[in-house]
């Protein structure tokens, strides 16, 4: 039970120590500024009723917030009043804090704060020993009674949002995933749904024609090895795409197209490359993909310079030939691959700058840390 209450305390984001130190604090001034034993025994009891009702206070809703939380505040004014205590006030400003109604929390803080700031202020006036003599923490407990009331408040509300944010973030994962698993259906469905069908229709066609017509029977298995070959060089190619691109990987593919196409390859890269995510790395290989691409068939080319810069914030590559050059903005609506990168950078934030001078330059900028717009 007590290492219970002790991991409770240290969720507060208090050290349950000071927590410890101010439930104990009341019986000293009790018995340091009691002169009876009346008074010694109203202490005992005012203490006690205060965490008793703080219990109390602490599980209640609705209209019972308001009550608890002013007998509290009574409990506390009476032992600064009579005992010079005012650390009950730290307690109450906790509890404030962790009301979540807008309206309550206003009303309360304001009660709180008035009245503990009209008790110590008459007991300045009275020049209580004791009380000058802990001026010091009696100046950090009316801060308290401030801030901590805010401060809580603001962090609950933020934990609040976080959670709802990690929420919407774990639905809109799922539902990705089950769009992913639909677009995975429907390829399988269009890719290998019919050419199996139509394997399935040829075989029992040939397996008829064996006997009757044999040329037409090798035929149709011609067609049915044909296909087949076509379904496999599908999948292949929906395995590929599912897997992404790496861009160590498509490093190495380029060089071997540039090499075929008799275009000397100069690399500025630094490796290994420390990527955003797997899906900002994707985009940019496809793009160097297609870029490299564009280099091969249009700039007739004899060297080609690929570079990489990484900075904390974006990963910037840079493809440049000293071709013909002479690419202008309209050629971002023909069919060369340009007008499908810009549109693939847009989805995650980032640009495409063409630069003709002695050459084509293509500057590719893509953000490490993909904001949804």
């Amino acid at each position: 039970m007590l290492k219970q209450y002790w991991n409770l305390l240290k969720t507060t984001g208090i050290s349950p120590y000071i927590w410890t130190i101010l439930g104990i604090l009341p019986f000293y001034f009790i018995f340091s500024q009691s002169a009876t034993t009346i008074d010694i025994v109203v202490g005992i009891i005012l203490t006690l009723s205060f965490f008793l009702f703080y219990r109390f206070a602490y599980f209640s809703k609705s209209w019972t917030i308001y009550m608890w939380t002013n007998i509290l505040i009574g409990i506390s004014v009476t032992s600064t009043m009579f005992f010079s205590y005012v650390y009950f006030a730290f307690f109450i400003a906790y509890y404030i804090g962790r009301i979540q109604n807008r309206i309550p929390f206003f009303i309360l803080y304001f009660i709180h704060l008035v009245t503990m700031s009209v008790a110590i202020n008459f007991e300045l006036i009275l020049k209580k020993e004791l009380f000058l003599r802990q001026l010091p923490f009696i100046i950090i407990v009316w801060i308290s009674i401030i801030f901590l009331p805010l401060s809580m408040r603001n962090k609950i509300v933020t934990g609040r949002l976080e959670e709802k944010l990690e929420d919407a973030n774990k639905r809109i994962a799922e539902l990705v995933k089950a769009e992913e698993r639909q677009r995975i259906a429907r390829d399988l469905h269009d890719t290998l749904g019919q050419k199996l069908s139509l394997i399935g229709l040829k075989s029992d066609l040939a397996s008829k024609l064996i006997y009757k017509d044999r040329e037409q029977a090798r035929a149709e298995l011609k067609d049915v090895q044909h296909t087949s070959r076509t379904a496999l060089n599908e999948v292949r190619k929906m395995v590929s795409e599912m897997r992404g691109i790496r861009l160590k990987e498509e490093l190495h593919r380029i060089e071997q197209i540039l090499t075929a196409a008799e275009i000397k390859l100069e690399l500025d890269v630094e490796l290994p490359l420390k990527m955003g995510s797997p899906f900002v790395e994707n985009i940019l290989s496809m793009c160097l993909k297609e870029a490299v691409t564009n280099v091969v068939k249009h700039s007739k080319a004899s060297t080609c310079l690929v570079s990489i810069d990484q900075s904390n914030k974006e990963v910037t590559l840079k493809i440049s030939d000293d071709g013909i050059g002479e690419v202008t903005e309209a050629d971002f609506s023909k069919g060369n691959g340009l007008h499908g990168m810009r549109e693939r950078l847009e989805f995650v934030n980032g640009s495409l700058e063409v630069v003709s001078q002695e050459g084509t330059i293509l500057i590719i900028k893509v953000p490490k840390v993909i904001k949804q717009s």
